[in-house]
């Protein structure tokens, strides 16, 4: 079944450890997301997902937010594939860096505002 989460990580609260360990950046990124401020629309953080624990979620909008570390630039092959099987479930998803996030995020911020305006047309990131 498309988006049946993992029993491993469900089992093993995961998702609960990281959203008391998240980096700088998803931390600066959730102070916008959280409490419906970015347009009226419930995010989720560290939300589990099939395998994957999701950085930020949209489930209303069907719009995953990553937020990418420099280790990230090690694992591109993964990202792509977990980025291909999000699309296949039906979901849109905007990566940002670290440093994006930190530095850029009045820009971050308008291209989540972008996206959550746009109809289940592919995002460009």
């Amino acid at each position: 079944m498309i988006g049946q989460t993992n029993l491993h990580i469900l089992k093993n609260r995961r998702q609960r450890l990281l959203r008391g360990a998240m980096t700088d950046a998803e931390r600066s990124l959730w102070r916008f997301l959280r409490g419906r401020q970015m347009a009226g629309y419930k995010f989720r953080r560290q939300h589990p997902f099939g395998d994957f624990i999701l950085d930020f979620v949209c489930l209303e909008k069907k719009i995953v937010i990553e937020v990418d570390g420099g280790q990230h630039g090690e694992q591109l092959e993964a990202d792509f594939v977990r980025t291909d099987r999000l699309i296949q479930s039906g979901f849109r998803v905007l990566r940002f860096w670290n440093h994006e996030v930190l530095i850029q995020s009045e820009a971050v911020q308008t291209k989540i505002l972008l996206a959550l305006q746009v109809n289940d047309e592919p995002i460009p990131t």
